[in-house]
């Protein structure tokens, strides 16, 4: 293992962590919903009970878990738009490198006095795409703060009692259907049982 590592070996690491970062996202955004699920199904089993304590409870915790789950959607939305601007930057300087070559290949073949101009342009050029990954990671660093004050802060109340009591309700009556259906197949099955029976009775 070499003891300084190339542009692209940085890259290609910065580019690792970006995308492991997305994933961590991405399965804490999916957490949220699993812990959704939860919360709704155990706040109808504490109306069943006449727990109204409880039921208070786990809707609170609804509305907090709905408003952490924004807040990563958000973070999410935000690293992925600065993933995008980076490969853009990236294309920017390929470009800016393989222009500045060129330029140098230019001034070698014709004569440095007739190409001084277009050389300190082209140096000039290089020097900007340089620093344009200083300035990108400073950005991403920007991002990230932006996100952990946005998560740090109390957030506003991203779902109201009435929707919470509405999804809780909604999750009910689709239980109750699915039971019900279960007992119609139930009953259908006995029905053709009978009906063979009766049929080979006779």
């Amino acid at each position: 293992m070499s003891l300084f590592k190339s542009a692209e070996e940085r890259r290609i690491e910065r580019d690792i962590k970006i995308r492991q970062g997305i994933r961590r996202i991405e399965k804490n955004i999916s957490e949220q919903k699993k812990f959704t699920d939860e919360f709704v199904k155990n706040a109808r089993r504490a109306k069943e009970i006449g727990d109204e304590n409880q039921y208070i409870f786990i809707r609170n915790s609804l509305k907090k878990t709905a408003a952490v789950r924004k807040v990563l959607e958000r973070q999410l939305l935000a690293v992925k738009n600065a993933l995008i601007i980076k490969r853009q930057a990236e294309a920017s300087t390929d470009f800016a490198q393989a222009m500045g070559t060129m330029a140098k290949e230019i001034s070698r073949m014709f004569g440095e006095a007739d190409l001084v101009r277009t050389q300190m342009d082209w140096e000039k050029a290089m020097a900007q795409s340089q620093s344009m990954e200083e300035r990108m990671t400073m950005f991403l660093e920007a991002v990230e703060d932006t996100a952990a004050s946005d998560t740090a802060a109390t957030p506003a109340e991203v779902i109201t009692d009435a929707e919470i009591d509405a999804m809780i309700e909604a999750e009910a009556e689709s239980e109750h259907a699915k039971d019900v259906d279960e007992l119609e197949s139930l009953r259908a099955e006995l029905d053709a049982v009978k009906d063979k029976g009766a049929k080979e009775s006779k």
